[in-house]
């Protein structure tokens, strides 16, 4: 479970409003800042050799999956992308989210230009622990991960950064499509649309990019793994909402809910342990229940819903191109889970 607790979020932070404090748009502005003001072209550094060959190779790469996320996907990058900033942390940003103990609701919190979106971004890891703390206290679920990289949707040229390099090859192939998807469409208050939209269309982009635009049978084989346990997650992930939104639909008192809710959980891990990771193409640690809860699920749920039925229509139009341009085409101004819902009927009617 580990690569999903390093999949990339959208932190639109310079852009705060609302419930945020004076002193979080401050922090995150100037942060900004700095991550701007340390960029150095992609190329330049790849020219440089007291950099790193690893680095060096790296950002090849990425340069190669942005220029294919433009020529061969038809997404648009902007100016992001063609450039790099070294950080001195291991962890870019801290994600904050949270779900009411008894409702698999995530809390939400509103941004001009995104809307709401169920999670607020720290580069104060203190200050996110603080807020994890208090939305606790407030008798709410709460997760906080770890991210390594985000996007602000063109509004600001984002660089690649030191810490999404920490993945391999196809992780970084992966988060650049992902994130310039997110640049290229992105419907107001639609996060886990959104988020699992450009989880398809990253994890289907690689398989395009390492078994067609650069041939590397090896990359190719394991991109396809990849997706086919993504998938396998979201539908082990789904799995447990059912029983869950049984239990919190009850009239049970608090206290047995409780027990029930943790029961849930456990034979979840169960289940995983049994049915799942036999499955699975990768090694992965097994579920410890102690650590589920309903901030849990959320924060999967985000990048993980309907993920097959992002498949049957890439599988009905032919290609990652066509499937992609009739989603948005659908949308339009309108939901995008009811246009994906109506592309799938269209094609069952058939």
């Amino acid at each position: 479970m580990s690569r999903a607790r390093r999949r990339t979020a959208l932190v639109l932070l310079l852009l705060c409003a609302g419930g945020c404090s004076p002193a979080y748009v401050l922090r995150a502005g100037w942060e900004e800042a700095r991550i701007l003001a340390a960029r150095r072209p992609i190329r330049a550094v790849i020219h440089d050799t007291t950099v790193a060959r690893e680095t060096r190779d790296k950002l090849r790469l990425v340069l190669d999956a942005r220029d294919f996320a433009e020529r061969d996907l038809g997404l648009r990058a902007g100016a992001s992308y063609e450039s790099f900033t070294q950080l001195h942390r291991d962890t870019l940003v801290l994600i904050v989210l949270a779900a009411p103990e008894f409702d698999l609701r995530w809390k939400t919190w509103w941004f001009p230009i995104v809307g709401d979106v169920p999670y607020k971004g720290y580069f104060d890891f203190d200050d996110a622990r603080a807020e994890a703390a208090s939305l606790a206290e407030e008798g709410y679920d709460v997760s906080v991960r770890p991210v390594s990289a985000f996007s602000t949707l063109g509004w600001f040229p984002d660089p690649i950064m030191s810490t999404t390099l920490r993945l391999d090859s196809l992780g970084i192939v992966e988060t650049v499509i992902h994130e310039i998807t997110h640049s290229t469409y992105f419907p107001t208050g639609q996060a886990d649309f959104n988020e699992s939209f450009a989880n398809f269309v990253g994890y289907r982009g690689a398989i395009e990019f390492f078994c067609e635009a650069v041939t590397d049978e090896s990359a190719c084989v394991r991109a396809q793994w990849r997706w086919e346990d993504t998938r396998l997650f979201g539908d082990f992930f789904h799995s447990i909402l059912a029983p869950l939104e049984e239990v919190y639909a009850s009239a049970l008192p608090d206290e047995a809910k409780r027990a029930a809710k943790r029961e849930v959980f456990e034979a979840a891990a169960q289940r995983f342990e049994t049915e799942y990771k036999p499955r699975l193409h990768a090694q992965y640690r097994s579920i410890d229940p102690d650590g589920l809860d309903n901030a849990w699920m959320i924060s999967r749920l985000l990048y993980y819903t309907r993920l097959d039925d992002f498949e049957r229509v890439f599988e009905s139009h032919g290609g990652l191109v066509p499937s992609v341009q009739a989603l948005m085409r659908e949308a339009a101004d309108g939901d995008p889970w009811e246009a994906l819902t109506r592309l799938l009927d269209r094609e069952t009617s058939r």
